[in-house]
């Protein structure tokens, strides 16, 4: 299926950035050593065939999903082919003592791109999964960039929801960019924001296909308006983030004419018509349910579009603040995000010794985490209805 059209657009947006510096791009990655850290995601798989395609002397894919790593293989193989290089799959968590002994046995790498993350606004429903995001997205990144030793780089992805965070997950990066500045003074970094990525695994415009094919209903916001990249669009961004980045330096999508914002209600709609359905919009969760054999029968696919009014959903999407630096001159379609070594230290430390302390005590609540958050993010504005995605359709 063609996502630039339904997503909106008619061209992709990095084409012309790729091309010119192609040869670049490759000259680097030929004879490097690359491992990438939740390599069998959608943004994962999109980086590490952009790594493959360009024939890298070593290429190490770690990821805790045994069937999608079997998946990125078998992908790889029906297209691409072989390289001369050698390239590997591990089924294991970067946060293991498996992770350790990989790293010193087969490292060190020269470059080590880390995709792996809880990006669900819906996972800061309950304090258990909460207190995951951070172990994922804040330190087994610090632990895999510490291990990364000597690496000309370590890239890690944030996410548009950092800047100026209303939810967790958004805020749990901005937190992971706030240590990376600490690290940065003893390991060169860099890292992007970017927006959705289409169709990527567990998103909503997944959850079409889902439902498309157990003859569901397809339910969506018609009121939240995001931008959209495609999965190539993504390993795009993250290998010239990794390759052509500066120390500090976050990359982020220019806004142009080519990449505007779009309601997941207007996708449904275009999704359905190219699939030979004529969307039939119900007023409500039990008429679609109830309805669904009838109007898929008769070529209309039952639809239930709702104002949100769940916890974390930003109004409008941003990639920077007024407050951070841009050039967006550097490339055609990227902007680049410049950022000096400034931390707060005392924040830094008084979040790992708090959830140290949780840990410890082996309790703690979503207000623990909530409040502890909002000491650490000076103006976060934690947007919570006390509702959340897990009660929808």
């Amino acid at each position: 299926m063609d996502y630039l059209d339904l997503i909106g657009r008619t061209q992709p947006l990095f084409e012309a950035d790729v091309a010119a510096h192609d040869e670049e791009l490759r000259s680097l990655v030929a004879g490097a050593r690359f491992l990438v850290i939740g390599a069998a995601g959608s943004i994962g798989q999109a980086v590490t065939r952009e790594i493959f395609r360009r024939g890298p002397r070593v290429l190490h894919a770690v990821d805790l999903s045994e069937n999608n790593m079997v998946e990125l293989v078998r992908d790889l193989r029906s297209t691409l082919g072989y390289i001369e290089g050698d390239f590997a799959t591990f089924a294991i968590d970067c946060g293991s003592l498996e992770y350790e002994a990989l790293v010193r046995g087969h490292g060190p790498y020269d470059y080590v791109l880390n995709l792996s993350a809880l990006k669900h606004v819906r996972s800061e429903k309950d304090p258990f999964t909460l207190m995951r995001m951070v172990e994922v997205n804040v330190f087994n990144t610090m632990k895999t960039l510490r291990m990364a030793g000597g690496a000309r780089k370590y890239f890690c992805v944030s996410t548009d929801k950092a800047a100026n965070p209303v939810n967790m997950m958004g805020a749990s990066k901005r937190i992971m960019e706030m240590f990376l500045m600490r690290e940065s003074l003893r390991q060169p970094v860099s890292t992007a924001r970017f927006a959705n990525v289409a169709f990527s695994d567990g998103s909503l415009l997944h959850g079409f296909n889902q439902r498309f094919a157990k003859r569901q209903p397809i339910s969506a916001p018609r009121d939240v308006r995001r931008y959209f990249v495609t999965p190539q669009e993504s390993g795009e961004l993250c290998l010239m983030s990794c390759l052509l980045g500066g120390n500090r330096d976050i990359f982020f999508p220019k806004l142009s004419e080519h990449l505007h914002l779009i309601t997941f209600a207007d996708i449904a709609r275009k999704y359905l018509h190219r699939l030979g359905f004529e969307p039939h919009e119900c007023a409500s969760e039990d008429e679609a349910r109830d309805r669904a054999a009838e109007l898929i029968a008769s070529r209309r696919w039952p639809c239930y579009f709702f104002d949100s009014d769940t916890t974390g959903e930003k109004d409008f999407e941003e990639f920077f603040t007024d407050a951070e630096d841009v050039d967006m001159s550097r490339f055609g379609c990227l902007g680049v995000i410049r950022n000096q070594a400034a931390f707060d230290e005392a924040a830094l430390e008084n979040f790992s010794q708090a959830i140290a302390r949780m840990k410890q005590a082996g309790h703690w609540s979503r207000a623990d985490l909530v409040d502890l958050f909002h000491a650490t993010i000076p103006g976060f504005g934690h947007k919570d209805t006390g509702k959340f995605l897990d009660a929808r359709m």
